[in-house]
């Protein structure tokens, strides 16, 4: 049964006081979370106030703890960092400097608490809330509040975000930080990369992650790294023979360059630190290779917050206020997670001691247990990059006997070269032969089809566009062509890579089963489109990296009218009728306004988002972002939103249009789209392999049945395979969109944050879960 909808506005913030404050190690993403419990507490009308310099700041009172405004966290969203600054406490560590803390905060009749920090910060937090009747009891005897306080303040709320960029934290998919620190690494890699290759060099590059092989891990994966050096998982016995003997192998392949990547907490079998000084030595002694070493240090906590960052930040803000306007003392102590694409609540404290379990689990040399304690995406990262990075002799490979086909069909986006280079090596692991088909659907009917080896796909992953060329053109007038290529290559199974044609182009080649035997073979479809349009998935390859670059254009641009101010810009977004870019890039950006075509507008939306900028031209934010979706209004275009807003705003601002165009589907693939496109591909391969095992009879593969062409997608905590044809009833086919989309309910978020009156759907909210322990075996399922 559907569960009811639940709205915020019955949750009053009125006569309540939030502390914001940000500790321990800083993380890109910080501010954006601290911007959004500002705005979220002050539209709720609570009172909000940063702590400054973290627990240092609450220890100390007097002017580190204030009250702030609206403005207070505007031109923050973009800043790395934290703004309010963070510092290790030694005096908080001591119940005297707790209690110090405890008498700032009743002095401001704060009893409600946002910690944005990693496991030790959040530890502390809740010790503090254990205390906290003790403090008060004592503040009382000892005169310095009256009883009546005591009674008022009686107990204090707590809930954390977890800031970090190791990832290093159980029970969340990804930390605040996390992603843009794997952007500055892959910056560097593909810098790096342009260099090794002219000189033949090795490369050795050292990540943080002192505890935690997170960054390592899927930095490896994103760049195709040919060895990582993880805390979690140590390499087995006289690893120093096979890693050399896999770099001299690559080299004998003419692969030009080496890259290894070490996390700072690198050890091996016996607990001994592997660092990059001791690999370069071994390499350089063993194999005469020119060997350099690059530590990537601070430059990974540093630059501007990257575009899933910022939203998540914004997400988790928000949640982190509902969270404390509806606990009660019996509640406890929470951090709010992502889970898939869910935000989740879960019980601090077995979040810390699931994290302390790692630790003891990698301290006892229980590496299996590590690496299952970190997760199901740990878990899932390292498989996939074991599948990939380290070729098998031809006799240890299995011998399926059956051909798989890879295509890319629709518009290009990023990420599908590494896509295919995934599909490829797990496919030659599984013991088919791959065949790459070039252009599309029209390029299989013309025959462009060949067979496709491990070394052909090595550097893909950084690659954007498609290498193998793609076309938007539908199979249905080249059935005959098709079915005459399947039947002359033995292709037996199909693994497309593409958006909505791709989908439809599926839909196509199965209704056709009944003319043609030959479509009667597995086939797969991988949703990749930066307009994230696609039926049965959540999220596409390629969207990722459009987000991101206009986020990157709108802060140009943004920076552009500081100068200048008293100026709005209007900016179109590609996205056909597909509204993801503009509502998600909007919160990005922190923009105004995002027009869309899935919430119908008017004339007078226009108008009040006129007025609306003309109030903020009033304030110190004396500039303006307004997004707007290529197709969400045939007669409101970008042109006359422009001049409309123009005409109205004269005398009180002037406008300036921008329309995005291509850009948005060029460029290197991000870390995310990177790492989605490696994983769900691997995955789609896997799939087709057991399909193609259920549907061998008698000689040959048949199969008709409608699970035997699916999609696969990414739906709220899970990857599903949904049969095609079961998603025609979820579609908008006019419109070329899903008829519901997750993203929707963010949407409030982006106007709340703006300073619109607005409903917000918090139905999903508010129940507090448990942490998951994965057992052996488990993580297999469904994970990401």
């Amino acid at each position: 049964m559907a569960q009811p909808q639940k709205f915020f506005e019955n949750l009053s913030g009125a006569g309540k006081a939030i502390g914001v404050l940000t500790s321990g190690g800083d993380a890109q993403g910080m501010n954006a979370a601290v911007r959004a419990v500002v705005r979220m507490g002050i539209y709720v009308e609570a009172k909000v106030y940063f702590v400054y310099e973290g627990y240092q700041g609450m220890v100390d009172g007097g002017d580190n703890i204030i009250e702030v405004s609206w403005e207070s966290v505007s031109s923050i969203l973009q800043v790395g960092g934290t703004v309010i600054g963070s510092a290790r406490c030694k005096s908080f560590r001591s119940r005297d400097g707790r209690l110090q803390a405890a008498y700032n905060l009743i002095q401001r009749g704060i009893t409600n608490l946002c910690v944005i920090g990693g496991d030790g910060s959040l530890t502390g937090a809740n010790l503090f809330r254990e205390e906290w009747s003790g403090y008060l009891e004592e503040l009382v005897q000892n005169g310095k509040i009256e009883a009546a306080a005591a009674q008022k303040y009686s107990h204090l709320n707590i809930v954390g975000m977890v800031g970090s960029i190791d990832n290093d934290f159980c029970g969340t998919d990804m930390t605040i930080g996390t992603d843009s620190a794997l952007h500055r690494i892959i910056e560097v890699v593909d810098a790096i990369m342009t260099t090794a290759q002219s000189h033949q060099r090795t490369f050795v590059l050292e990540v943080m992650g002192r505890h935690c092989g997170y960054l390592a891990l899927v930095s490896a994966l994103a760049c195709g790294a040919d060895w990582v050096f993880i805390p979690e998982s140590p390499p087995e016995e006289g690893w120093e023979d096979i890693m050399c003997g896999k770099l001299s192998e690559n080299r004998a392949r003419r692969k030009r360059l080496n890259i290894i990547i070490v996390s700072e907490g690198a050890i091996d079998s016996h607990n001994k630190p592997i660092t990059s000084e001791i690999i370069k030595d071994l390499v350089v002694k063993r194999l005469g290779f020119d060997t350099r070493v690059t530590i990537l240090g601070h430059v990974q906590r540093g630059g501007t917050p990257s575009a899933f960052d910022r939203i998540l930040a914004s997400r988790m803000g928000v949640e982190c206020v509902l969270a404390l306007l509806e606990a009660t003392p019996e509640t406890p102590a929470c951090v709010v997670s992502l889970c898939g694409n869910q935000a989740v609540r879960l019980p601090l404290m077995e979040c810390v001691q699931m994290t302390q379990e790692v630790q003891k689990a990698m301290d006892e040399q229980r590496f299996e247990d590590a690496v299952r304690l970190r997760g199901r995406s740990f878990e899932n990262n390292l498989n996939t990059y074991k599948l990939l990075s380290h070729k098998k002799n031809v006799s240890e490979l299995p011998k399926s006997n059956f051909n798989v086909a890879v295509l890319n069909v629709g518009a290009p986006a990023a990420g599908m070269n590494g896509a295919v280079r995934s599909a490829v090596r797990v496919g030659i692991t599984e013991g088919h032969k791959m065949f790459a088909v070039n252009d599309g659907f029209e390029g299989f009917a013309k025959g462009q089809i060949k067979e496709i080896k491990w070394g052909d796909v090595g550097g893909w992953t950084g690659q954007g566009g498609s290498l193998l060329g793609t076309k938007r053109t539908l199979p249905a007038k080249y059935f005959d062509q098709i079915a005459d290529q399947i039947r002359a290559h033995s292709i037996n199974a199909l693994l497309v890579i593409g958006g909505f044609e791709a989908y439809l182009g599926l839909m196509e080649l199965t209704v056709a089963r009944g003319k043609y035997d030959e479509f009667c073979i597995p086939m797969v479809m991988v949703p990749a489109t930066v307009s994230n349009n696609v039926p049965g998935s959540d999220f596409s390859i390629g969207a990722d990296t459009a987000l991101n670059t206009i986020t990157d254009t709108c802060d140009r641009i943004k920076q552009s009218a500081s100068g200048t101010k008293r100026r709005v810009f209007i900016i179109e977004t590609m996205g056909g009728y597909c509204g993801y870019l503009a509502n998600m890039g909007g919160l990005a950006a922190g923009a105004d306004a995002a027009y869309i075509f899935e919430e119908q507008f008017d004339i007078r939306e226009l108008q009040a988002n006129v007025e609306h900028l003309t109030e903020k031209m009033k304030t110190s934010i004396q500039r303006g972002l307004v997004l707007r979706n290529e197709n969400c209004n045939e007669n409101y275009t970008t042109d006359f939103i422009y001049q409309l807003y123009s005409e109205e705003g004269k005398g009180v601002f002037d406008c300036r249009k921008n329309v995005l165009g291509h850009m948005q589907q060029g460029g290197a693939p991000s870390p995310f789209d990177r790492n989605f496109g490696t994983k769900i591909s691997a995955k789609a391969v896997q799939w087709i392999s057991r399909k193609l095992k259920e549907t061998y009879k008698k000689g040959r593969i048949f199969a008709n049945t409608e699970d035997s062409v699916c999609l696969l997608g990414m739906r709220r905590r899970a990857l599903l395979f949904q049969p095609v044809m079961q998603l025609r009833d979820e579609t908008d086919f006019k419109h070329r969109i899903p008829k519901e989309q997750w993203w929707l309910k963010l949407r409030p978020l982006m106007k709340i944050l703006a300073k619109y009156k607005t409903s917000y759907d918090i139905s999903d909210a508010g129940q507090l879960e448990h942490v998951h322990v994965p057992r052996p075996k488990e993580s297999e399922a469904g994970a990401i």
